[in-house]
Formats: structure tokens, C-alpha cells, sequence
């Protein structure tokens, strides 16, 4: 490749943004990163520290002392706060919706993005979240916007806490996808959208290989990858 391959991958919480990102870096043999745990951390190291993360001002105050580090271990992403691999804490009901009320804050974006703008400039990327294709990287190689409908997106986040036994029910999940929905719609500061250039995909009968095969495919259509990497 003459200059790094970006892909960004957005959409609302549970559209299975992740996973996807996680297995077409994998099949392209490129880097994920996997921005959503990016502000999960801020959330958990904060909450870590007594911190309420709805709590505007005293998030605030205490961002300037939080030291923030990515690592890559064997291509997985490694989320550090202050020296702490904080990746076991991150896929909580709690942490996703402490992440939802920090990235409503301007100053916690504002330092995020550039790290996550510095990591893209250093290779080929698959890159999710809420606003890569829109605010992160507007010339982002390609765009994607994965949605599914609210039901089948807790529904599917529900099988995965149930897995972690966790006791919420399927109402209380469903509560959380549509409440973390409207804080992330509405927001002032960079709030979720599609880019006007990204391709739409509703996800919500679809497997994950078959999201994946279809962002190949239009990947392939823009010559962006070669036959190889569909394999």
C-alpha cells in the first residue's frame, strides 16, 4: 500500500461494531482499534478514583492528572490508566454508560481523538466508535455505519452479560441500549451519525461473517483490497 488503509466503523452501542472491526482487521491483517474502550477507560479509572463520570466538573478536573496509554499486545488493544490494564473492567452495564456520559465532554474528546488520530497516522487501521467516519477521520479510506433495530441489539448484548452472569434482565438491557442511544444522538459535542459518504448497513439479520463478506465485497468494488484477503 502506498499510504495506510483506514476503515471506520460506526454506529450506535450494540450494532456489533467491535467484533466486526476485530475480525476485518484480522482477515486484512491490519491493526483494530477499538475506540468505545477508549472512553470506557475513562470512564472505569475515573469511577476507579471515587469519581461519578456524570459529574462534569470533577471529570474535568481530574482528566489533566489521568495518564491515558494504548498498547498492542499479539493485536489486541491494551487499555492503560495510569500504569493499570484496565481491559477486564471495560464490558460492563457500568462502564457503558460511564463511556457514554464522558464522551459528552468536549475536553475528553478533544484528547482522545487525538490519540486516536495519532495511532492512524502510524499504520493501517480498522477504527469504531461513534464518530470516526464524521469527526475522527472525515478521509478515512472507507465508511461504514452498522445499525440493527434496539430490540435485537439488547438482545444480543443480553446474551453476551448473561455469559458474564450478570443478573440484568432483557427489560433493563433494552432501558440501557435506548437511554445510551439518546445521550449518543443528542449530544452538542460530535454526536453519533451517519457520514454522508458511508455505506448503511442494517445488521439486524445478518450474521456477523455476513456483515463482514459484505464489507469485504464493497471494499473489493472501491479496489481497496484484493481477491486474497477474502479468503
Amino acid at each position: 500500500m502506498n499510504k495506510n488503509l483506514t476503515i471506520a466503523i460506526d454506529g450506535p452501542s450494540g450494532a456489533g461494531k467491535s467484533s466486526v472491526a476485530k475480525a476485518l482487521a484480522k482477515r486484512l491483517n491490519i491493526m483494530h482499534l477499538d475506540t468505545g474502550a477508549m472512553y470506557r477507560t475513562v470512564a472505569v479509572a475515573l469511577a476507579g478514583k471515587g469519581i461519578d463520570p456524570a459529574d462534569e466538573e470533577a471529570v474535568l478536573k481530574a482528566l489533566p492528572e489521568l495518564r491515558l496509554e494504548l498498547r498492542f499486545s499479539e493485536g489486541e488493544q491494551q487499555n492503560y490508566a495510569d500504569g493499570v490494564n484496565l481491559n477486564s473492567c471495560l464490558r460492563t452495564p457500568e462502564a457503558s454508560m460511564g463511556a457514554s456520559d464522558v464522551s459528552r465532554y468536549p475536553a475528553v474528546r478533544r484528547r482522545l481523538v487525538a490519540l486516536q488520530q495519532d495511532c492512524a497516522k502510524s499504520r493501517s487501521f480498522v477504527l469504531d466508535g461513534r464518530d470516526i467516519g464524521t469527526v475522527v477521520l472525515p478521509g478515512a479510506s472507507a465508511k461504514f455505519y452498522l445499525d440493527a433495530r434496539a430490540e435485537v441489539r439488547a438482545q444480543r448484548r443480553f446474551l453476551d452479560l448473561q455469559k458474564m452472569q450478570s443478573p440484568q434482565t432483557y427489560a433493563e438491557v433494552l432501558a440501557d441500549v435506548q437511554r445510551r442511544d439518546a445521550q449518543d444522538m443528542n449530544r452538542e459535542d460530535s454526536p453519533l451519525r451517519q457520514a454522508e459518504d458511508a455505506v448503511y448497513i442494517d445488521s439486524s439479520e445478518l450474521t456477523e461473517e455476513e456483515v463482514l463478506d459484505l464489507i469485504v465485497e464493497k471494499l473489493k468494488e472501491r479496489r481497496l483490497v484484493g481477491e486474497a484477503q477474502n479468503a
